[in-house]
């Protein structure tokens, strides 16, 4: 069920948070659905794509986006091609990263550091690995071909994200699973 709350905001009622992230709220439920029409694809003349944007535009000027969000608005921005607010996010996005051991990564704000123990490999919770393959996701989609720099940030993302997998080859979820 949508209603128009906002133009192009799109109501959370009924919906369960936890397939999105913890994110409880109607910008990362837009960024999803605007993400799904746009890779259908779904023209940007589209009225709902059209709203839905004009939604994420504004919200991508609200300095308080959550960095799952913030991932979530930057591929939606890439797949409609919206150069200036891609680089934006991405750019506010970096800021936030976490750079460790060669590769680069996301988390949740305020998360415990996690545990350092001899023969223990951790592995990160399916919400970090899916906001951190959003963000390679806008890195990748761009009009004309990412640059070298852009690749190469990618593919710390991707080092990073490998590293993820379970022994099987998968991921800690089949969420996870289906956004990569």
């Amino acid at each position: 069920r949508t209603t128009d709350k906002k133009l192009g905001e799109i109501s959370t009622y009924p919906f369960f948070f936890s397939l999105q992230g913890g994110v409880d709220n109607e910008v990362s439920l837009s960024a999803y659905i605007t993400i799904a029409l746009l890779e259908i694809p779904l023209p940007v003349t589209h009225s709902v794509v059209r709203n839905a944007l004009f939604c994420l535009e504004m919200a991508a000027n609200e300095e308080e986006n959550h960095v799952y969000t913030k991932a979530l608005m930057a591929y939606a921005f890439a797949l409609a091609g919206k150069e200036e607010k891609r680089k934006a996010l991405l750019a506010s996005l970096e800021k936030e990263a976490v750079k460790k051991d060669g590769s680069v990564h996301w988390q949740r704000p305020g998360k415990e550091p996690e545990a350092d123990l001899p023969h223990y490999r951790y592995r990160a919770p399916s919400a970090e690995v899916e906001m951190t393959a959003y963000v390679l996701l806008a890195h990748l989609t761009t009009q004309p071909a990412p640059s070298q720099e852009e690749l190469s940030f990618a593919s710390l993302i991707a080092k990073w994200i490998s590293a993820q997998q379970n022994p099987n080859g998968g991921f800690s979820s089949t969420q996870v699973s289906a956004s990569l």
